[in-house]
């Protein structure tokens, strides 16, 4: 056996420094710091080698497994390399889903975008829109109507996100075809197709808004937790208050007003007096951990929590705006795109469209007056441990990236 196949040992390739041979053409090559399986043989009066990958990732067992596979090709006359090249032709051949081909776009496309921001982006729109509807569906398949399906219930509603979605989907749809996955008419196109269904977004804007361009829309809560990871490599109080801000859901003046005097860390909550609030009634909020991990790192040497650089004043009003500015989130002009008070907006969009907590609890939590008389008499509370929990909620989708995340090298289920 010493002096045929199967030569080696675990313990020996651990410690080899040199190229060794495990006989029947396998061999261990070592380059610099990496161990490599190479499967070295002649075929036509010309030396071949065919990778076999990296030790110990591949193990020995798994590599004289392959050589085996190797030799019988050989002695069939089929060249490894070729045969190999072919498998993996046909293996790529295979109809992949929805959400691979997507999967697959985002990794050949993600170098070329300008930031990790842009990927995830990306992520949670085919995540949280097109995968419910054909993420499991062929993406030789996906139909106008499928398209029609994920569109139709937020073209009027959501139509920036909408022409959002529907531009992605077109792309990947067009690198489906470009990959012979696909043949024909994109179902994804605008012009020619989609305009012919649905009304021009610019006009949808208008209508929406009476007509008047002078409007603060939100944030899309799918491209939030982008957002928030961008904060997190800046410091200072317009920050920690921005991220308050996102994670309360609560008023920008609620915020940068609020005092020490009405945080409780120990019952971990945060009283704002009937005094400043826009409804005149006293309003609890329930501080998640990721709260008070916020008030905690906020020096202490006002009354106010997020104070100014004057004298026991708060931050100015601008502070956070000011942020979003530098951040590239707010265009130029009189009318920004965004702004701190449109977070509450993409969480009450967050609240319909992902949880399952009953409207009367959002209500709450947006600390707004409940006008149905039968439901504001059956919520005669203020519902504050349902609250925390939603907003536990919220604030692990918005700042918890792991959640936000998919796994971009196997279908998503």
């Amino acid at each position: 056996m010493a002096q045929g196949i199967h030569r080696l040992t675990d313990k020996q390739i651990k410690n080899a420094s040199k190229d060794l041979n495990d006989g029947g053409n396998l061999w261990l090559l070592i380059r610099r710091e990496t161990k490599v399986w190479a499967f070295r043989y002649m075929l036509n009066g010309k030396s071949r080698k065919a990778g076999l990958g990296s030790y110990p990732t591949v193990s020995l067992a798994m590599a004289r497994e392959t050589a085996s596979q190797y030799r019988q090709w050989l002695s069939q006359g089929i060249d490894p390399l070729d045969q190999k090249d072919k498998q993996q032709a046909e293996a790529s051949k295979v109809m992949p889903t929805f959400t691979s081909a997507a999967a697959r776009f985002i990794l050949t496309n993600r170098h070329e975008w300008k930031s990790r921001k842009h990927a995830r982006q990306w992520i949670s729109t085919i995540r949280t829109y097109a995968k419910p509807k054909i993420g499991k569906k062929l993406v030789s398949d996906v139909s106008t109507e499928d398209v029609q399906a994920i569109l139709s219930p937020i073209w009027t509603s959501k139509t920036e996100t909408a022409k959002r979605v529907q531009g992605r989907i077109e792309r990947v749809l067009d690198w489906a075809t470009a990959m012979k996955y696909r043949t024909g008419e994109n179902p994804a196109r605008w012009s020619g197709n989609l305009d012919q269904i649905y009304p021009s977004p610019n006009k949808v804007k208008k209508l929406n808004n009476g007509g008047n361009e002078n409007h603060q829309s939100a944030l899309p809560y799918q491209d939030l937790p982008a957002f928030y990871d961008g904060l997190k490599d800046k410091d200072g109080n317009s920050v920690k208050a921005l991220k308050f801000l996102i994670l309360t859901a609560c008023r920008s003046g609620e915020v940068l007003n609020a005092t020490w005097d009405e945080i409780d860390l120990a019952n971990k909550t945060w009283t704002i007096p009937a005094s400043r609030m826009k409804a005149g009634s006293e309003h609890r909020i329930p501080l998640t951990d990721k709260m008070i991990g916020i008030l905690e790192s906020v020096p202490r040497f006002s009354d106010f929590v997020f104070a100014g650089n004057r004298h026991n004043r708060p931050l100015s009003g601008m502070a956070m705006l000011t942020m979003m500015r530098k951040m590239g989130y707010v265009k130029g002009g009189q009318h920004p795109a965004y702004v701190p008070h449109g977070f509450r907006s993409s969480f009450r969009d967050w609240c319909e469209e992902q949880s399952s907590a009953p409207h009367g609890v959002i209500e709450r939590a947006l600390a707004h007056t409940i006008r149905d008389a039968t439901e504001r008499a059956y919520n005669r509370g203020d519902l504050f441990d349902k609250r925390r929990s939603l907003m536990q909620s919220w604030g692990q989708f918005v700042a918890d990236q792991r959640n936000n995340v998919i796994t971009m090298t196997r279908d998503v289920s």
